[in-house]
């Protein structure tokens, strides 16, 4: 493993650094110790019964109402969790909170430059923006179905963008904000996008890069109805009055808490779309259900959390 990306897990002594090379590092013998991926028990147990271990693993995330059939299929179509109510993000925040672990930290982002300050959210702290943002989009007429483009660099409002929306039962489609004005254009028709989540510009290997104007020619002509700004790098962009609204002004006076929309576990969450380097880029839908239990997976045991 190379590269900066293992400092918390170092201080944690969970890496050793090669003798040999540097910025290289491997697992301790703790952690090989402790690491799911080293338990049969889960091959076995997935290759014996596949219905059984997803439902499993189901079982291990909140429901508002328990599905009624684990999996069925027809012809071209199949559903996962029939029957089947939750939130991806109650399961992300709420549940943790009402767990007692609203004061442990949720979210922690490390900005470029690296000599600014890093920002750090708990489960609570980022519920709360989450909650913000949500009633924020629902007082821009943003509705259960909606669709939201986001077009964000890494920061914190791409994650809080995210949970908000599909906390309100919108659908969100994110977009690189490396991508082209053209490839934000292609999204946002395809998915008929109301409103767009971006920011004034951001920082890359050293330099500003501005990401508004690219984002007024996207959706220049499109469905997008309201665009919502997060300021980030304070650098001028252009404005247009009526359509354009800066973020931390839309949800300063916004509750902090917002009820979570109950969702099917077959309701679209998200659409990603490929990379179009064949033809042009298509949209993958991902539902509720499926997402949320692969992806509690996925993080229980790629990343190999205990908790």
């Amino acid at each position: 493993m190379k590269g900066g990306i293992c400092k918390v897990a170092e201080t944690k002594k969970w890496v050793e650094p090669d003798p040999k090379r540097e910025n290289w590092f491997w697992p301790t013998d703790e952690l090989r110790e402790r690491a799911w991926v080293s338990d049969p028990k889960i091959y076995e147990e997935a290759t014996a019964d596949p219905l059984a271990f997803w439902e499993k693993r189901a079982e291990e995330i909140t429901w508002f109402k328990r599905w009624d059939k684990v999996y069925e299929e027809e012809p071209y179509a199949f559903r996962w969790f029939v029957g089947g109510k939750l939130n991806l993000s109650y399961n992300s925040l709420d549940r943790h909170v009402e767990a007692g672990k609203g004061d442990k930290v949720a979210l922690i982002w490390e900005p470029e430059p690296p000599d600014e300050p890093n920002r750090t959210f708990t489960y609570k702290e980022l519920l709360e923006e989450v909650s913000r943002l949500a009633n924020a989009l629902k007082s821009l007429g943003v509705k259960k179905g909606d669709r939201v483009g986001i077009y964000l660099p890494m920061i914190p409002e791409a994650v809080i963008a995210m949970q908000a929306v599909v906390r309100i039962g919108a659908v969100h489609s994110v977009v690189f904000s490396a991508f082209s004005a053209e490839s934000l254009r292609d999204r946002m028709v395809d998915c008929g996008a109301k409103v767009l989540i971006t920011a004034d510009g951001y920082y890359r290997r050293g330099k500003l890069v501005s990401l508004k104007p690219n984002a007024d020619k996207g959706i220049a002509g499109t469905s997008v109805e309201k665009v919502v700004v997060v300021r980030r790098a304070g650098n001028e962009i252009p404005w247009n009055e009526g359509r354009d609204v800066w973020y931390h002004e839309l949800v300063k006076d916004q509750p902090a808490e917002c009820p979570p929309e109950e969702m099917d576990a077959e309701d679209l969450a998200f659409i990603l779309y490929t990379s179009g380097t064949t033809g042009k880029p298509k949209g993958v839908m991902h539902t509720t259900g499926g997402y949320a239990v692969q992806a509690y997976a996925t993080c229980k045991w790629d990343f190999n959390l205990h908790e």
